[in-house]
């Protein structure tokens, strides 16, 4: 079974502005396209990514005249993160969406714009991924044998949700048992502060919140609506601790099959339709807080000035920037602004 793309409302904004995708699932015969790709992800359809993308694959085949179909597989429906991190380097899927943060299980330096309480904002992030930290990033993919595209796709800034009470201090982070994903960036950090992080993929996250395995866990309010962490959570307490993306990684022998052309008809696209989900997200989180409240959940907003102290006295910037490198760790204090400690 795959997926194309067919008409359906998605709502996002403040004033509730429409725009119009969805998908299909439907049987086609591989032989329908010279160059039949599939494109796996862990995010809901109604998430801005997966609404975009459904719009970009769409363009790719209309300019390619049918040459390239890119089939999407939304939902981790073909496994969880790491699982199909192995199948775009091997070629079982073509194109794969992941935060770098958990792509530095594979390519450690990916995970430098995760650093904790780094980007004061949108303002510094967008100049740092489209400029040199971003490329510093992409190399380092390239390193590993991945293609990506120049235009990282946004996830948001990541808040801390608890089903128990809310996090005002970084006190409140001690003994927490927190779900994170799987990559040492997020363990080391919550560690620091004190927390028991349980490295768990994504697809099995609203189980072990609903089954008490963990406490809470933290992610962009996006996808606390995308998908229904607001049933088996109750306090959102807006840390704004990360910021996260998700760059599209290629299989690189199915990417050099394509000719140029056809290459520059997919880049173009995937870029397009990142810098149309960023403003998308934008206007999601403008007005997910009332949603979110309206479903029972309460928020908080905390002194991040304490917590990014406490991470600094527990030596996790030290850490990390003998981790990273000198070269890359000044990329990304020239990129925020400020020495992080």
């Amino acid at each position: 079974m795959t997926l194309s793309l067919s008409r359906r409302k998605f709502m996002i904004g403040a004033a509730g502005a429409g725009i119009a995708t969805s998908f299909a699932i439907r049987s086609r015969p591989a032989e329908a396209a010279e160059f039949s790709y599939k494109f796996a992800n862990n995010q809901a359809l109604t998430h801005p990514m997966n609404v975009r993308a459904g719009e970009a694959v769409a363009k790719i085949k209309e300019e390619s005249g049918g040459r390239v179909e890119i089939n999407i597989f939304p939902s981790s429906q073909l496994g969880a993160d790491t699982d199909m991190l192995s199948q775009v380097r091997s070629g079982g899927v073509e194109f794969f969406s992941l935060s770098p943060i958990i792509l530095s299980t594979l390519v450690p330096n990916a995970s430098i714009n995760g650093v904790g309480f780094a980007f004061p904002g949108y303002e510094q992030v967008w100049p740092a991924m489209d400029g040199k930290l971003g490329e510093y990033a992409r190399g380092q993919i390239a390193e590993r044998g991945l293609v990506t595209f120049s235009k990282i796709w946004d996830n948001g800034f990541r808040q801390i949700t608890s089903s128990n009470k809310p996090i005002a201090s970084p006190a409140d982070l001690e003994g927490f048992k927190i779900r994170v994903p799987v990559s040492p960036l997020w363990t080391s950090m919550f560690s620091a502060f004190g927390s028991a992080p349980a490295s768990i993929n994504f697809a099995e996250t609203y189980t072990a919140l609903q089954t008490g395995i963990v406490d809470g866990q933290e992610n962009p309010l996006a996808i606390l609506t995308t998908h229904k962490i607001y049933e088996v959570q109750k306090f959102v307490s807006m840390t704004n601790h990360m910021w996260d993306g998700f760059w599209i990684l290629g299989n690189r022998r199915a990417w050099e099959a394509l000719p140029e052309d056809l290459q520059e008809i997919v880049e173009r696209n995937f870029n397009d339709a990142a810098m149309l989900e960023r403003d998308d997200v934008m206007k999601l989180n403008a007005s997910l807080r009332a949603e979110l409240e309206g479903h029972g959940m309460a928020f908080n907003e905390p002194d991040t000035a304490a917590f990014q102290k406490k991470l600094a006295d527990a030596g996790f910037y030290a850490e990390w920037k003998g981790k990273y490198g000198d070269e890359a760790w000044a990329i990304l204090e020239e990129a925020v602004g400020k020495d992080l400690g």
